[in-house]
């Protein structure tokens, strides 16, 4: 983490800067409620005002509660914003796609879609987003190689009818948090969650079925991790959800055999996603996750334990 890093002086920096970018224009933000586009919603309300719109799109992929927490968060923090609910269109998008890169230009086309729709309500000609340093560096581009397509980089569309603003373009998730900190945002220490949200999580086809195997797989790895931090029982990881996997294995439900899907727990410590190491989870709590999720999840018979750094592997299995 950087030592010498003023999130003040940014702040009074950036602030200043969107105002000169937007001149006496109108600006959307797009908000997926996480530590990044919360800041720069934060920063461009600072900047805008009632010229800004904050606008959430629920594309059916998100996790447990998401959709009320984001827009009670937006509340709080004052920030003109309306929901948008358009999950059959993404679902639609994604029929019969399996590949992850394809999966992430698909999702950022759309998105980008949605917000120029939203834009042209409102009379906006700029998209202010979230975007920090390590979404740029991972999509590649010049002489950097693509490591995976970030759907607010390397996912927007050749063509865009709105200017992009990115305040935090240049800082890592240390660095952001530390901005948020000094905001008041109160997400500041929520774990990073995937602008392609559950998509980049169900391994294969995305559909509805998978997408709900998956979002409650993941809030039991939530709410278990959660309570055993809170317990003094581990340490809170740096990131921690679940994976649905393409694949089914034999199993056995009372007498009967059962050939069900598999879910894969990952959990990481990292200071700004670039590396990281991953969790050692304490294997009560790895337990009790197991056990629920194979309990309470639909068709789920199997649980296993990423154990894999960054390098060689990403946070995100996708």
């Amino acid at each position: 983490m950087s030592s010498v890093f003023d999130a003040k002086g940014f702040i009074e920096e950036q602030v200043a800067a969107i105002r000169a970018a937007v001149g006496e224009g109108r600006a959307i933000i797009a908000c997926s409620g996480g530590v990044d586009s919360t800041t720069a919603a934060v920063l461009a309300s600072r900047a805008l005002g009632d010229r800004l719109l904050g606008v959430y799109v629920d594309t059916g992929l998100m996790r447990k509660g998401e959709t009320e927490q984001v827009s009670k968060t937006l509340k709080s923090l004052r920030v003109t914003s309306k929901v948008v609910h358009t999950a059959d269109t993404f679902f639609g998008a994604l029929k019969g796609v399996t590949d992850p890169e394809r999966k992430r230009t698909i999702i950022g086309e759309k998105f980008i879609e949605v917000f120029e729709r939203e834009a042209e309500g409102f009379r906006a000609g700029f998209l202010v987003q979230g975007t920090i340093a390590p979404d740029w560096i991972e999509s590649g581009g010049q002489l950097r190689d693509r490591i995976k397509t970030h759907h607010n980089v390397g996912g927007l569309p050749a063509v865009m009818k709105l200017k992009l603003v990115e305040p935090l373009r240049d800082l890592y998730k240390d660095e952001v948090r530390q901005v948020a900190r000094a905001l008041g945002v109160s997400v500041s220490e929520r774990q990073p969650f995937p602008g392609p949200a559950l998509a980049v999580r169900c391994l294969g086809e995305v559909t509805p079925e998978a997408v709900e195997i998956v979002r409650a797989a993941c809030a039991i790895v939530e709410e278990e991790i959660e309570a055993a931090a809170k317990a003094g029982a581990m340490s809170l990881p740096w990131q921690y959800f679940a994976v649905l996997l393409p694949l089914k294995s034999v199993g056995v439900h009372g007498d009967l055999r059962v050939y069900g899907r598999i879910v894969a727990l990952r959990a990481v410590e990292s200071v700004d996603g670039m590396t990281a190491a991953y969790s050692r989870i304490p294997h009560e709590v790895l337990d009790r996750i197991s056990v629920r999720i194979t309990n309470e999840v639909r068709d789920v018979n199997r649980v296993v334990y990423d154990v894999s750094n960054k390098p060689p592997a990403t946070i995100e299995w996708e």
